[in-house]
């Protein structure tokens, strides 16, 4: 017979795109219809928090499908508990999450916001700008993944020595660039480039002890999570100039509350967790999550976490 017309529950409001992909296929519910949201088979996107007591209201629930590779936000063991499968699209956020932290790490260590702001003040001609120049100066990826190897490639291409820390390789897959521990990465790097996953390991790792062994004048670009940095820490070594600039698409909390330092400092760069945002970027994200998500109700092989 015919496959299932299974129910999806997409967590933001649903576009004419997105109902004509899965025409045929699913019945998308969106975050508005609540009365039905309970009979959804799947959720897509997963603004919220799943833990064992949320899983306890969603007793139909099946599948919780990410967009984007973070799963953070879910509780594995209390997913396996209630027999719910958890999915990601690790390839969906590359290409767009790479770009945004190749344009942070040039607007950041060419000073994009502060100069600017001189052109903006009718400040003419040259100024003595601090601005680091890339060719020669080592990048130091922490964590080398899909999103890591794309920004080491636009490195080497302007000319940067790209060195990587991460435990979850044991050999580089790129020849020019060289895996070494965190230590010597925090030490030897002129700009540090974060796209490692938020856990409980990786929470704060960098902090007050971690930015003190890094070089005076080191900048920080940060495209994957917000608790990765200590914030507090971040701010003293901002104001101390010991680190040179900082370029932040995530933050903890999201966003920041107004007038946070961050947000006030001239050599700050904030974006709005927009990385994976392009348009083509978007579509992405949410047709791999979908995907995923029929390919579990309909066993056939998906990308999945637990």
């Amino acid at each position: 017979g015919m496959p299932a017309i299974h129910t999806l529950h997409l967590d933001r409001p649903i576009l004419e795109l997105d109902a004509a992909y899965v025409q045929g296929r699913a019945h998308l519910v969106g975050h508005t219809d609540t009365e039905l949201v309970g009979q959804a088979a799947s959720v897509i996107g997963i603004g919220h928090h799943w833990n064992a007591e949320r899983f306890a209201k969603f007793p139909d629930l099946r599948v919780i499908s990410r967009m984007g590779i973070g799963y953070d936000n879910v509780d594995l063991d209390a997913a396996r508990a209630a027999g719910v499968v958890v999915c990601n699209g690790p390839d969906s956020p590359t290409v767009s999450t790479a770009e945004h932290a190749v344009m942070l790490l040039l607007a950041v260590t060419k000073e994009l916001p502060i100069q600017q702001a001189r052109a903006a003040e009718g400040i003419g001609g040259p100024a003595v700008a601090s601005s680091l120049e890339l060719d020669g100066a080592t990048l130091g990826l922490v964590g080398l993944g899909r999103i890591g190897v794309r920004v080491a490639r636009a490195a080497l291409g302007l000319g940067m020595r790209v060195i990587a820390s991460d435990p979850g390789i044991e050999q580089s897959p790129i020849d020019d660039v060289e895996l070494v521990g965190l230590d010597e990465l925090f030490a030897t790097s002129h700009v540090i480039s974060l796209h490692a996953p938020s856990t409980p390991a990786t929470r704060h790792m960098i902090n007050a002890d971690s930015i003190a062994s890094m070089r005076r004048g080191v900048y920080l670009v940060n495209c994957a999570r917000g608790p990765l940095i200590d914030q507090d820490a971040l701010v003293a070594a901002i104001d101390s100039a010991h680190v040179a600039g900082a370029a932040l698409d995530v933050t903890d909390p999201e966003p920041l509350p107004i007038g946070h330092p961050l947000l006030t400092r001239p050599n700050v760069i904030i974006t709005p967790h927009i990385a994976s945002s392009t348009a083509v970027g978007r579509r992405r994200l949410f047709e791999h999550a979908i995907d995923n998500a029929l390919a579990v109700l309909d066993g056939r092989p998906a990308s999945v976490v637990t």
